[in-house]
C-alpha cells in the first residue's frame, strides 16, 4: 500500500507537470491526487498495514493507539484535520487576496500605474516596467502582478516580437520581488503562515539578495539588442485611460488594506488570514458605497461590487492548492523508520550530501521544473528547524526565484505563457540564462549577507 500512494502521488503530479500537453487542467489530476492518497493510507491504517505520525510526532497505530493517549481512530482523524485544518488557512487567505485585488480590478484602479509610464525608449522602459513588477509583486503576489504588468505592456508595445521580451523579463522581477515579502508568493506565504519565517526576517535577509536576483539580469538586459532603440509603432494615446471617480481610492485602499496584514499579525499574534478577511471586510464595505462614475444608478452598482469580483478570482488555482496540499500532508503522514515519510527523506539527503546549502540551490532548481507549491510543503514536512532559521530563508528564496528559469516554474511564468502564447523553447534560449545567473548571483548574496549578520 506504501508504494501504491507513492505511485499515485508520482502519476498525479506527472499529469500536473504535463497539462499542456495532455489539454488537462492542473486541478484536476491534484483534486484526485489528494482523494485517492488520503483513501489508501485510511485504508492502510485501518488495515494496520500503515502508521500515520501528527505534527508532535505522536505515532498512531491500529496495534498501539495514538501517542498522546487516544484511540487510534482519534490519531488518524486528528492528523487529517490538522493538516487540512493548516491548508484551510492558506486558501481562505489566498482567497481574500485575490478578492482585494479584484475590487481593485473592477475600479481600474491598476489604470492608474499605467498613465505614469510616457517612455518610448526600451532600456527605460525595461527598468520602469522591471521596478513596477518587484514591487507590485512584494504587495499583491507575483501572479497578479505579472497579470497587471503583462495587461500594461499589450498597451504599450503593439509589435508582440518586441513585446514578448519585456513580459520574460517581468516573470523574473515578479518572482524575484515575491520572494521577500510574506505575500508575495505563495511559498512564502506557506512558510509564513506555518510559522517558519517572520515578516521582518523574510524581509531582512531576503530583500538584498531579491534585488540582486532582479537587478543582475535586468542590467545585462539592458546590453541586448531586443532593449536598444525605441518602441515601433507607439501612439502615446494608446496608454491613455478612462479612470473611475473611485479608482485612485480603491487601488491605495486595496494595497494598503493588504500590506496592513502583516502588521495585524504582529499586533495581534492572530493567524494571517484573520487580517485578510478585516481587510476584505473593510474593502468590500467602502465598495459597497462608494460612487465610480458621476451619474452613478442602482443598477450599474453590480458592476462594482464584491459578488462581481468574487465570480472572477480564480477557484481552480484555489482547488489546486487544495488538492496538492492534502496529497503531500498523505505522505507527510505515513510512517517510514520511525518518523514521518518526508522526515526519513530529508535525513537520507543529510547523509548523501552534507551541505544543506547544495540541497536548498538544487530544490530552487527543482522548482523551475515542478511547481514550487509542493516542493515547498514536503520541506516543511522534511526539516524541523527552528523559526526564522538559514534555512527557511534560503528555502524561500531559492523557491521563490528558481521558477524563473522556466516558463513552466512558476505561477507568474505560467500566467504569462497563456496571456501571450509564450513558447517554452523560446524562453529556454532567451530568458533562462539571465534568470540563471540572477538565481546563483542572489542565492551567492543570501550566503554572504547571512555569514556578515551571523
Amino acid at each position: 500500500m506504501y508504494i501504491a500512494i507513492i505511485c499515485t502521488f508520482v502519476i498525479g503530479y506527472l499529469a500536473i507537470v504535463l497539462e499542456h500537453p495532455l489539454k488537462l487542467d492542473k486541478t484536476v489530476p491534484a483534486l484526485i491526487m489528494g482523494a485517492i492518497c488520503w483513501a489508501l493510507l485510511a485504508l492502510a491504517f485501518h488495515s494496520g498495514i500503515l502508521d500515520v505520525v501528527d505534527s508532535h510526532g505522536h505515532i498512531s497505530s491500529m496495534a498501539g493507539g495514538h501517542g498522546d493517549g487516544h484511540s487510534a481512530e482519534e490519531g488518524f482523524t486528528n492528523t487529517l484535520l490538522h493538516h487540512l485544518g493548516k491548508t484551510a488557512e492558506i486558501l481562505v487567505f489566498l482567497i481574500g487576496a485575490m478578492t482585494i485585488v479584484e475590487i481593485i480590478d473592477l475600479h481600474r484602479g491598476f489604470e492608474i500605474l499605467k498613465s505614469w509610464v510616457k517612455t518610448k525608449k526600451k532600456s527605460k522602459l525595461l527598468w520602469i516596467i522591471g521596478w513596477l513588477s518587484f514591487i507590485l509583486s512584494a504587495i499583491i503576489d507575483n501572479l497578479t502582478a505579472t497579470i497587471v504588468l503583462v495587461t500594461l505592456l499589450r498597451k504599450l508595445i503593439p509589435n508582440r516580437a518586441e513585446r514578448i521580451w519585456f513580459v520574460g523579463m517581468v516573470v523574473i522581477a515578479a518572482n524575484a520581488g515575491g520572494a521577500w515579502s510574506p505575500i508575495g508568493d505563495v511559498t512564502t506565504t506557506m512558510l509564513w503562515i506555518g510559522k517558519k519565517v517572520t515578516t521582518m526576517g523574510l524581509i531582512t535577509y531576503l530583500i538584498v539578495p531579491s534585488l540582486i536576483c532582479f537587478l543582475v539580469p535586468t542590467f545585462i538586459a539592458t546590453f541586448l539588442p531586443a532593449f536598444k532603440g525605441n518602441i515601433s509603432n507607439k501612439d502615446q494615446d494608446d496608454i491613455q485611460v478612462e479612470n473611475y471617480l473611485s479608482s485612485k481610492t480603491m487601488l491605495f485602499l486595496g494595497l494598503g488594506s493588504i500590506v496592513f496584514v502583516p502588521f495585524f499579525k504582529t499586533i495581534t499574534h492572530l493567524p494571517p488570514y484573520v487580517g485578510m478577511m478585516l481587510s476584505l471586510g473593510v474593502v468590500w464595505l467602502v465598495s459597497e458605497y462608494i460612487h465610480p462614475e458621476e451619474d452613478f444608478t442602482e443598477e450599474r452598482k453590480h458592476h462594482f461590487s464584491a459578488h462581481q469580483a468574487l465570480s472572477r478570482i480564480e477557484m481552480s488555482s484555489i482547488l489546486f492548492f487544495l488538492g496538492i496540499l492534502m496529497a503531500v500532508a498523505a505522505i507527510e503522514s505515513m510512517v517510514t523508520g520511525g518518523v514521518g515519510t518526508l522526515r526519513y527523506l530529508a535525513q537520507g539527503l543529510d547523509d548523501a550530501i552534507p551541505n544543506q546549502d547544495i540541497v536548498v540551490m538544487l530544490l530552487g532548481v527543482g522548482s523551475a521544473i515542478i511547481d514550487n507549491v509542493p516542493l515547498v510543503a514536503a520541506s516543511m514536512g522534511m526539516y524541523t528547524s527552528e523559526l526564522d532559521s538559514k534555512l527557511w530563508h534560503f528555502i524561500a528564496y531559492a523557491a521563490g526565484t528558481g521558477g524563473s528559469m522556466l516558463i513552466i516554474g512558476s505561477a507568474a511564468g505560467v500566467a504569462a505563457m497563456g496571456m501571450e502564447k509564450l513558447d517554452f523553447i523560446w524562453y529556454l534560449k532567451k530568458m533562462t540564462w539571465l534568470a540563471a545567473i540572477g538565481f546563483i548571483a542572489g542565492g551567492g548574496a543570501f550566503l554572504v549577507l547571512y555569514n556578515i549578520i551571523h
